[in-house]
């Protein structure tokens, strides 16, 4: 698979075959192409929890909020819900700041997720205080976000904008995710 058909498959995944597991030797593999990945004067200040068990699955869900514009939809049901969960974290030892680097890691991890058949969903909508106590996090470690992993069980076509110019996902009555992306035409200025 090229790179542009990797990107074309990496789309924001919300619902999976939850009985399609996922191994910790996958999710470790795919924390090592983020570890490759580039990092603001090399400092590679992310650590990550991996989470592969139902058990753990199960206790990191309600800490997640999905998909803001689907006003009526609360989220991915039971046998729908991620498999895995990567969670990615910056440690504050060695640096205060972020940088830009959790871009570079999350988008290395999603491109090997759909390489692997699977796909993902970046969540920054977490109650962090209670996900970094499910964790047991040490003080030192933030929580950035939380990368939802499963096999895709949903079907995420891409369309034009409206003719208003409005970007925002939705879905049809068959269920099918519709996210729209402007033209090239309409990005490059000159």
């Amino acid at each position: 698979m090229g790179i542009r058909e990797l990107v074309l498959k990496n789309r924001s995944y919300r619902r999976f075959y939850e009985e399609v597991k996922i191994d910790r030797k996958t999710l470790e593999e795919l924390v090592d192409l983020a570890r490759l990945s580039p990092s603001a004067k090399n400092l590679q200040h992310f650590k990550y929890h991996l989470a592969c068990t139902p058990e753990i699955c199960e206790q990191i869900f309600p800490c997640t909020a999905w998909a803001g514009l689907l006003k009526d939809w609360k989220g991915p049901e039971p046998g729908e819900r991620p498999a895995a969960y990567i969670t990615m974290l910056h440690d504050t030892s060695i640096s205060p700041n972020t940088w830009h680097d959790q871009g570079f890691s999350a988008q290395s991890i999603l491109l090997g997720a759909v390489e692997k058949g699977l796909g993902g969903c970046v969540i920054a909508a977490l109650n962090k205080p209670r996900l970094k106590e499910i964790l047991q996090l040490p003080d030192h470690l933030d929580i950035v976000f939380t990368i939802a992993l499963g096999k895709p069980k949903e079907i995420i076509v891409i369309d034009e904008p409206g003719e208003d110019g409005n970007t925002a996902y939705w879905r049809d009555q068959n269920q099918v995710h519709h996210v729209p992306k402007r033209s090239l035409r309409d990005l490059i200025i000159n």
